[in-house]
């Protein structure tokens, strides 16, 4: 089958599963982000048991494979009389593991802070979180720009894991396995999916850079 049959036979299918995955990317990444924010703000307080929780949280999310977290969601939560929708599950696990990176990430730009700055705010009684407020989160997220852009395109790629769970309309992931059952594509499906994927990876990288450029901190 030709590219063009399969647009023409499979046109819309692509254009939901696109769709889905911007859907997917857009919603985990400002979740994961919030996430991120206040994760880090935690991991950072005065108060030790916070800053505790805080860091166990970014090592369990971190380091879990998206897969198995999924499987827990899907198949675990209902043990614990939890029952949620397959896209639910999606959704959680999709923004989860980016918001453990985007605490790392938040971190690393709040190491570019001079601490001078710290100290000088300390000396005009400003409180933790005025500081955090106005001092150190908008330089660390100026610093930030280009690994939340990485970020944003992993999390895109991460929202490959609704091919593994019955979603419709389904990922550009899962609508490679409903066109191949369903008429004799072979490889042509992938290409395209992929081209999609690397699209939008694109522009992505595009927006973020132009993002950097005018909110680099200049030293």
């Amino acid at each position: 089958m030709s590219v063009v049959d399969l647009l023409t036979r499979f046109g819309d299918r692509y254009i939901g599963a696109l769709l889905m995955t911007w859907r997917l990317t857009a919603v985990s990444f400002i979740a994961a982000f919030v996430i991120g924010m206040a994760v880090t703000v935690a991991r950072v307080s005065p108060i030790r048991p916070l800053r505790a929780a805080a860091d166990f949280y970014v090592q369990i999310f971190r380091n879990i494979p998206g897969a198995a977290l999924l499987i827990l969601l899907v198949y675990a939560l209902p043990y614990l009389k939890v029952v949620l929708s397959y896209y639910a599950c999606v959704l959680i696990a999709t923004m989860l593991i980016p918001s453990a990176f985007c605490s790392e990430y938040l971190m690393s730009g709040m190491n570019t802070i001079d601490m001078g700055q710290i100290e000088a705010a300390r000396a005009l009684g400003m409180t933790f979180f005025q500081m955090i407020r106005r001092i150190v989160i908008p330089q660390a997220l100026r610093s930030s720009v280009l690994p939340m852009t990485n970020l944003a395109v992993a999390t895109m790629l991460t929202t490959a894991l609704a091919s593994q769970v019955p979603m419709n309309p389904t990922d550009l992931t899962g609508i490679v396995t409903y066109i191949n059952t369903h008429a004799t594509v072979g490889v042509m499906a992938f290409v395209i999916s992929a081209a999609l994927y690397c699209a939008t990876a694109l522009v992505i990288g595009r927006v973020g850079n132009r993002i950097d450029r005018k909110v680099r901190i200049r030293r």
